[in-house]
């Protein structure tokens, strides 16, 4: 409890406001207990079971009859071989924000031990190697490339204002460029991240 009065919590509207978002806590995270987990299950499970019923054949001859699916048909074997496809999706989606997450983390200032400790504690090698672009060295001026929620960004260093700025094209094919008035690559890419994220591609657009 004390340590989470320690935390800094400034408004949007603060100054400061980049800076301490920024700035990482540690740890920067507690350990989920079952109660989080099995929450967690039921989430995901809701999500795979609308799914498998879209690309269900046996669902999709009842849509066509304009039968109701009822819940018991969930017991039919071609029906859990579609939820199976649909959990193989669910996994699909995991591993494509979990290297969206990385990466932004990567690009901030994150190392692949934290990387590695955050994705259930696995050694800093294999963080490297599941996510070999997420953490890149560079010079105090290189531009930072960055891909997030289907879109992508390129953070870039201006020597003449000693300021970073972004241009950035969102999964929804919106386009932003920054002026260079962010203080450092951190704040650019948590900048260039948010736009990339309000702009993510809608569902219906990703089952289209």
């Amino acid at each position: 409890m004390e340590e989470t009065r320690a935390i800094p919590t400034p408004s949007r509207d603060d100054e400061n406001f980049w800076n301490v978002v920024m700035t990482p806590v540690e740890p920067a995270w507690n350990e989920p207990g079952d109660d989080d987990a099995f929450t967690m299950d039921e989430k995901v499970l809701d999500a795979v079971r609308a799914l498998a019923e879209r690309i269900s054949t046996r669902a999709l001859a009842y849509r066509a009859a304009n039968q109701p699916f009822d819940a018991a048909l969930t017991a039919a074997p071609d029906v859990q071989l579609a939820t199976l496809r649909a959990l193989y999706e669910a996994k699909r989606s995991v591993d494509r924000l979990a290297e969206s997450a990385a990466t932004a983390a990567g690009r901030s200032g994150a190392t692949y031990t934290q990387l590695g400790a955050a994705w259930g504690g696995i050694k800093r090698q294999s963080a490297r190697l599941k996510w070999p672009h997420a953490v890149v060295k560079r010079s105090a001026g290189e531009s930072v490339p960055l891909r997030y929620a289907g879109g992508s960004a390129v953070i870039h260093h201006d020597p003449d204002a000693d300021a970073w700025w972004y241009t950035a094209t969102a999964a929804d094919r919106q386009e932003e460029e920054s002026e260079a008035v962010h203080g450092t690559s951190a704040e650019a890419i948590a900048r260039a991240t948010e736009f990339l994220l309000a702009h993510a591609r809608p569902a219906s657009a990703e089952s289209a």
